[in-house]
């Protein structure tokens, strides 16, 4: 049936959000859209078409390129908790953090000193940070705000990033620069990401402590005070064994530096090879084994089935990923990012402009998972038509930028919120919805923000 470009286009992402929320499985939730998507792209033949969509997801590079990374992620992860590697991290700074309040900070200030990727610093505070909060009694959830608050808004405003380097080759391409470059262009329009700076602020709040605990954090937090539990109650046996294993020897002497040392390998390979993630973790794995072997912690057994554990404890990641890519390719069959820009390009008009931008983008960001992909659809359509309105164009693709920012800080399905609740050792929906709260106040601010610097600025 052809439903292209129609609001029928909706229905999947609908399917997806009502279904995971009502019944706390995001798989199902993805799986019911991919089902609603693949009946309206393919009517009768609607098996053939999940039977294509699946084969296309799979054979998506972005795909290859995400499991590669949580799998070294997992290894590394699997290697960190059998060789004792987190809980010395977490005993050492016992000689500085000695307070919930400490932890936070230390966890927002790591997030933010991970800057070059979001998926870096998502992983690896969440797993670093996670036996120090525990000590504290902080909701593994309140951690993932945290993390998740600032991982993706500090990627977007820091222009050294892959996300600063990825935006600036949108602007360049259609034309919008400063001195020449759309790295100028994006440097110039950094004051004007107001989600960023929003997300930030509000992140550091809440891990000083400023702001209240609402809504699931709320909740959350009350039961770790009456139960010492800081795990969430919908994990498995076998999830809840894996986040408190530990290893580690209490008598003997924590050396932080074997958390330490593959970290910063990975980082600085990473940066060195023009941010290549899955180089960055490879090292960090080579590094890690030699450590470990070296000193005796893991034997070459340990080492294979390390491996294989790690492996494993990322497959429910990897199936999300899978299917996310799935909603996102019936989401491009069904148009439906033409559809969105067609019903609200009538009123994107003169100092309305790029609120209206930023709340479409953030919108289907949230709804879709698509950031960066959202971002080359849109920004092409946006750029020109602020140039025709006479709004400053920058202004205009920073809005784009925050919207893509919102979208991976609490898209349900989006590979920022997998990745990090995986770190953390919740659900994907708990980390969601504990989020949404602060997310959406950092929202409300940026489109109050691009109001007034849309009528400050009009032409």
């Amino acid at each position: 049936m052809d439903v292209a470009n129609t609001w029928l286009a909706v229905l999947p992402v609908l399917t997806v959000l009502v279904v995971s929320v009502t019944t706390k499985r995001a798989l199902l939730g993805l799986l019911s859209g991919t089902l609603v998507g693949a009946i309206l792209v393919g009517g009768w033949g609607f098996f053939d078409t999940l039977v294509g969509t699946f084969g296309k997801s799979l054979s998506n590079e972005t795909v290859h390129w995400l499991v590669l990374v949580v799998v070294l992620f997992g290894i590394l992860i699997a290697y960190f908790n059998a060789s004792g590697a987190v809980s010395d991290f977490a005993r050492w700074t016992e000689h500085f953090v000695n307070s919930r309040r400490k932890s936070l900070l230390l966890t927002w200030l790591l997030t933010i000193a991970l800057f070059i990727d979001d998926y870096l610093n998502a992983l690896t505070v969440g797993t670093s940070m996670k036996r120090v909060t525990d000590r504290y009694g902080v909701p593994r959830s309140m951690l993932g705000t945290i993390v998740k608050l600032t991982s993706a808004p500090i990627a977007v405003i820091i222009p050294f990033s892959t996300w600063a380097v990825f935006f600036s080759a949108l602007l360049e391409q259609d034309g919008v620069t400063v001195n020449g470059s759309g790295f100028g262009a994006y440097v110039q329009g950094l004051p004007f990401v107001f989600f960023g700076w929003f997300a930030l602020i509000i992140g550091l709040l809440l891990a000083l402590g400023v702001l209240p605990l609402v809504g699931p954090l709320r909740r959350a937090q009350q039961r770790a005070d009456q139960t010492g539990d800081t795990l969430p109650d919908d994990l498995t046996e076998e999830e809840r064994a894996f986040e408190l294993s530990d290893d580690a020897d209490p008598a003997r002497r924590p050396l932080p530096f074997n958390f330490l040392i593959p970290i910063v390998t990975l980082i600085a390979v990473t940066i060195l090879t023009e941010v290549d993630i899955v180089k960055g973790s490879a090292a960090a794995v080579v590094v890690a084994i030699v450590l470990y072997v070296a000193q005796k912690r893991l034997t070459i057994k340990q080492l294979f089935d390390g491996a294989f554990e790690g492996i494993m404890s990322m497959g429910y990641v990897m199936v999300l990923f899978a299917l996310a890519f799935m909603v996102q390719q019936l989401n491009m069959d069904l148009k439906l990012a033409e559809w969105v820009i067609g019903v609200t390009e009538p009123v994107m008009s003169g100092a309305l402009l790029p609120a209206i931008v930023f709340l479409v983008c953030g919108v289907y960001a949230y709804a879709t998972g698509a950031f960066w992909d959202l971002a080359a659809v849109i920004t092409p359509v946006v750029l020109p038509l602020a140039i025709a309105m006479g709004v400053d164009p920058v202004l205009a693709g920073t809005a784009v930028f925050s919207g893509a920012a919102l979208g991976s800080t609490t898209c349900l399905y989006g590979d920022g919120i997998i990745l990090a609740s995986k770190s953390v050792g919740v659900k994907p929906l708990t980390l969601m919805t504990s989020i949404l709260p602060y997310a959406a106040t950092a929202g409300l601010l940026s489109l109050i923000a691009y109001l007034i610097a849309g009528f400050a600025m009009a032409g």
